[in-house]
């Protein structure tokens, strides 16, 4: 059974600022927790980057990714999407990270993780079209990535991402390439723009 495709088209993924439990090392899933001091601090960098052509951004509901949207992108109108949301870890919610099971799988009052593909691949693809011509950048979670990763056919989640970090989803013909916000821009100036495409 498909978990789901992603449009052909590029996109941008940034995780929110550093929260409390990233902090504290703790499992939060669907917990609302806020951002630190230093997270705040990583969301505002986001406002002195560079992009290759127009934005159009979208957000996770969550609190934490809703805050560094306004502070990375400040006065730009943006729009939730509820099915950004990160994994719901069940009972695991609130435990040390150290104690976070297989990705894969069901936690035990959780989200089944082909669940959640399914969910990222109709949240990302709506936010690509609602962008029209302009590129997609969605504040989000690392569950969120992980899941794109895979979608994007990769065969692995891959490492966390940093928080407040860009990570490009760049469309070619052979489907996407994941890039670092520094290399889409050389790809960008050099080729042509990450959108539009």
């Amino acid at each position: 059974m498909s978990l789901g495709n992603l449009p052909q088209k590029s996109f941008c993924l940034i995780r929110h600022g550093e929260t409390t439990a990233n902090r504290d090392q703790i499992i939060a899933g669907r917990w609302d927790v806020a951002l630190t001091e230093t997270g705040r601090q990583q969301a505002e960098t986001l406002r002195h980057l560079e992009w290759s052509s127009p934005l159009a951004l979208f957000t996770s509901p969550m609190a934490r990714a809703v805050e560094s949207c306004r502070l990375g992108f400040p006065g730009q109108s943006f729009e939730i999407h509820p099915d950004l949301r990160e994994r719901d870890w069940g009972v695991f919610e609130g435990r040390p990270l150290a104690q976070l099971p297989p990705r894969e799988g069901c936690p035990e009052r959780g989200e089944d993780w082909s669940d959640m593909i399914r969910r990222v691949a109709g949240a990302v693809t709506d936010c690509c079209l609602a962008a029209q011509t302009d590129l997609p950048v969605i504040l989000c979670h690392s569950g969120v990535i992980r899941a794109v990763r895979l979608l994007s056919g990769q065969t692995t989640t891959g490492t966390r991402p940093d928080n407040a970090s860009p990570v490009h989803f760049y469309w070619t013909d052979h489907g996407h390439k994941e890039l670092s916000h520094a290399a889409n821009l050389n790809l960008g100036n050099s080729v042509h723009p990450l959108c539009g495409l």
